[in-house]
């Protein structure tokens, strides 16, 4: 085989995986499935439910591979950074991992800034009712996905891209838009 061809299959590869995993997420506009998991905010633990955190607003849900790795520690400064945006909006910011679910406590406090609260997904049960699961390793995992959800439970963005940069400024534009539209 070539070095062009062997290049040409592997970026096809490359894009069939893209495709799959953008396609892969809850769709905008479905009604987002409820949930209660065990998690941390600033390091000390809590039960968080979905349904309880809509009562206050919009929620940025976003799911992460695993707490403490490199894109996901990144992920978690730049959500850290711009949660009182966030919350100025009225919107709240939850992260979710099906990786390292014994290191929430300690990523809440360390990555996340105390800013916003991580809850552990063990098994990817939750990541699943989203159809956000990868597979690596051999372990099956959270794939990087971030929902905005309306106060009704309505997906307003499904977003899915393993580039943990893009995610802050997809979900804020969501989310200024949902409160320029219920002022």
């Amino acid at each position: 085989m070539t070095p062009i061809k062997k290049l040409f299959l592997s970026l096809s590869a490359a894009a069939l995986l893209n495709v799959a995993s953008a396609q892969a997420a809850l769709p905008t506009g479905s009604q987002a499935p409820d949930f209660q998991l065990q998690g941390a905010l600033a390091g000390k633990p809590l039960t968080l439910s979905l349904k309880q955190a809509l009562q206050k607003g919009p929620v940025v849900l976003y799911f992460f591979p695993a707490a403490f790795s490199k894109g996901c520690t990144i992920e978690a400064h730049a959500f850290a950074e711009a949660t009182d945006d966030f919350k100025k909006l009225g919107a709240t910011v939850i992260g979710v991992t099906a990786g390292n679910t014994d290191q929430v406590d300690a990523f809440s406090k360390e990555e996340c800034r105390d800013k916003f609260t991580v809850a552990a997904d063990p098994g990817a049960k939750v990541a699943a009712q989203y159809d956000t699961l990868m597979e690596m390793k051999g372990k099956t995992l959270s794939d990087r996905t971030s929902y905005v959800i309306a106060p009704d439970g309505k997906i307003l963005l499904s977003y899915t891209d393993r580039n943990p940069e893009t995610h802050i400024q997809k979900t804020m534009d969501a989310v200024k838009q949902y409160a320029k539209s219920h002022s």
